[in-house]
């Protein structure tokens, strides 16, 4: 007889939860693939309202499987964790003119799929580039394709200082930077009185 081995699933489904399915998707895309002490942790820290419903259908189904199958709540993994859109009740809100708004209350459907940690294995995880033998091969050419575009740059520059030689001193001279002029004030300075006159100043006020 041919034997098939069937890996435990516990199943739990919330309908009609009075949460977006999109609000509902932000917090379920964060437990997916987590362990149930994980799940637990995360959805106690989120502050979104959807969280608290979510958290409702995680210990449920841990208690599914728990009771019904026998096993150990923190040994399972979140496989999976959907949030399908639900039936949208539309109501109508007044506004001015005789017109209506209308008014879209939505709902979705939570579930959550439980597997023992055994029967998921674990995601191979993408080696990095860095690693490859081929981004070895052209981190090692770039240094010698560096010295080749230095190679003229190096002729170039002991070529300079005989091309300095060349020039003439007249030449050399009139490069250097001539000192700046600075501008003095010109003090005229004041006629002084002729000693001569002071005593005629004197006779006259005499007379």
């Amino acid at each position: 007889m041919a034997t098939t081995e069937t890996t435990t699933q516990v199943r739990a489904l919330a309908k009609w939860v009075r949460v977006s399915p999109r609000k509902a998707r932000l917090v379920t895309g964060h437990i997916q693939g987590r362990t149930v002490p994980e799940a637990r942790t995360i959805l106690a820290f989120t502050p979104r309202s959807a969280a608290r419903e979510v958290e409702k259908v995680l210990r449920s189904a841990v208690a599914n499987a728990e009771a019904n199958h026998g096993l150990v709540g923190d040994d399972l993994v979140v496989a999976t964790a959907i949030a399908d859109a639900g039936v949208t009740l539309k109501r109508w809100r007044p506004q001015a003119r005789g017109r209506a708004h209308r008014i879209r209350k939505r709902t979705c459907h939570i579930t959550i799929l439980l597997k023992p940690l055994d029967a998921v294995s674990a995601p191979e995880r993408p080696t990095s580039r860095r690693q490859e033998p081929e981004a070895v091969e052209t981190v090692e050419e770039a240094p010698a394709v560096e010295e080749e575009v230095q190679q003229p740059g190096a002729d170039a520059e002991a070529e300079r200082p005989e091309v300095e030689a060349e020039q003439p001193e007249g030449e050399a001279e009139q490069t250097e930077e001539k000192p700046k002029k600075t501008r003095r004030r010109r003090v005229e300075a004041k006629p002084e009185p002729d000693a001569e006159q002071e005593p005629e100043a004197e006779t006259e006020g005499e007379s």
